[in-house]
């Protein structure tokens, strides 16, 4: 590891450090923040019997499947709202009507409509992600040069391929900051609607160890979720300055 990379995580270090000797000086009760040693031991007895691997893998297939159902249908809608004034004129007011509304309000809708299953959770997330995906991707095709769609018409080029070969490659920076904006949110979402309508997940175990006072092994979990989220932004971060390469 090089200087730089000590330098970017060296808070993150210093953090911990605070963390443990606040907790075994008694500058914070143990029983309010657990030393994160402790935490650490909790996390290894969880990740050994098995629960923290068989609810982590229940939500990771939740955000899997509805950020992915997100970003297929809000790129989709996104584009034939810049492409057609039709779409643009019925969709976008409804867009912007509910980008706003905290997405937590939904969940006793959810489970209302879809029981404490995956269908809720996924539908939630699909919700919430769908709209920040929509509007990069409507942003940026509108933002697409007119030369360029002047020159494939030109060429004969049909209407679905100029959104192809021109209105995608340029709306791709933009929708793919959407998209990094809609996976900060299914985290978000899904950990909130776990917490209330759920028998399993890594949510679901954050309450119940919360309700049952093991506050060492609800750290872990929350630690686990964070941690999960930052690499999840890492890996996104380095497929997008793959996607991008070609623009250099």
């Amino acid at each position: 590891m090089n200087g730089a990379a000590l330098i970017r995580y060296l808070p993150i270090a210093l953090l911990a450090v605070a963390w443990e000797l606040a907790s075994r000086l008694g500058i914070v009760s143990p029983l309010v923040l657990p030393p994160l040693s402790a935490v650490i031991y909790s996390w290894f007895d969880l990740a050994a019997d098995g629960r923290l691997l068989t609810n982590g893998a229940n939500s990771l297939y939740r955000v899997a499947a509805g950020l992915c159902l997100a970003i297929v249908a809000g790129s989709a809608l996104g584009f034939f709202m810049a492409w057609s004034r039709t779409t643009r004129i019925l969709i976008q007011p409804l867009v912007r009507m509910f980008y706003p509304m905290p997405k937590s309000a939904l969940i006793p809708v959810m489970a209302l409509w879809l029981g404490f299953s995956d269908a809720s959770k996924i539908v939630l997330i699909f919700l919430g992600c769908m709209l920040p995906v929509t509007l990069s991707a409507f942003n940026g095709a509108r933002g697409s040069e007119q030369v360029l769609l002047w020159s494939a018409r030109s060429m004969g080029a049909s209407r679905l391929r100029m959104m192809w070969d021109v209105m995608v490659p340029s709306a791709l920076p933009e929708l793919l900051s959407g998209i990094r904006i809609a996976l900060a949110y299914s985290f978000i979402l899904l950990v909130s609607s776990e917490l209330v309508a759920a028998q399993k997940g890594l949510g679901y175990m954050i309450g119940l160890l919360g309700e049952g006072g093991v506050y060492s092994g609800m750290f872990a979990v929350v630690l686990t979720v964070a941690l999960m989220g930052f690499i999840a932004d890492r890996l996104f971060q380095m497929f997008s300055r793959r996607a991008l390469r070609w623009q250099q």
